[in-house]
């Protein structure tokens, strides 16, 4: 049971794991910007998945006015962007630059009939039930929308990160072997000695009481 239960722990830990890394890494979708528009929200429960306001504007206020770019993707299918600062929090993006963005979004607005491509760089969720909108932070047109898009920034990060997981991970064996082990092995000894001592005035216990007893009569 309590394997099961171990097992249940890491594979949370995991799913976890891979959610923040899903959830912060960069995106890239190729879509045609249809609409840019400005709304003011009210959070609430999803009150984490929004940025803490742009760059120099009143953070303090239980809503605001936030940027949205709509888009439609290759499959038709309709997709909406929130345009936000990440400021110099989380993620670390350091977008201060989300007036010039939707800018450039509304500067490549297309139709239908005449479509003009474009690659949005965004990072988060959509989410229609919670009304979570993933966050853009860069945009750039296109003229070949079925372009294999390779995220390389993602693949050196994770590279980096499972270097630095195999580092940890040598370093702490490391530390075991040098520096556990020793002092693991020395204390087992030490209680094997006291067992032996123990085990030792036993015997000699149990000898002088032997002594006490009387010899059996003929």
């Amino acid at each position: 049971m309590l394997r099961w239960i171990k097992y249940a722990i890491v594979l949370v830990f995991w799913l976890l794991v891979i959610a923040v890394f899903h959830y912060t890494m960069p995106q890239r979708d190729v879509v045609r910007v249809v609409g840019t528009f400005e709304q003011r929200i009210d959070y609430g429960e999803n009150s984490w998945f929004w940025a803490s306001g742009d760059s120099g504007s009143d953070v303090t206020g239980a809503n605001r006015d936030v940027l949205f770019i709509q888009a439609i993707q290759k499959n038709g299918k309709p997709m909406v962007y929130r345009n936000e600062d990440t400021g110099w929090g989380w993620p670390p993006y350091f977008k201060f630059d989300t007036k010039n963005l939707q800018t450039e979004a509304t500067d490549l607005q297309s139709t239908k009939a005449d479509p003009q491509w474009v690659v949005l760089t965004h990072y988060g969720w959509r989410n229609e039930f919670y009304s979570i909108f993933p966050n853009a932070v860069g945009i750039r047109p296109t003229d070949n929308p079925d372009a294999t898009l390779i995220p390389w920034l993602n693949i050196i990060i994770l590279i980096i990160l499972a270097g630095l997981c195999l580092g940890l991970f040598r370093m702490m064996q490391w530390f075991k072997r040098s520096k556990i082990d020793p002092i693991t092995d020395s204390v087992g000894e030490t209680w094997d000695a006291v067992d032996d001592y123990a085990d030792e005035q036993r015997s000699g216990f149990r000898a002088w009481l032997d002594t006490w007893k009387g010899k059996p009569r003929k």
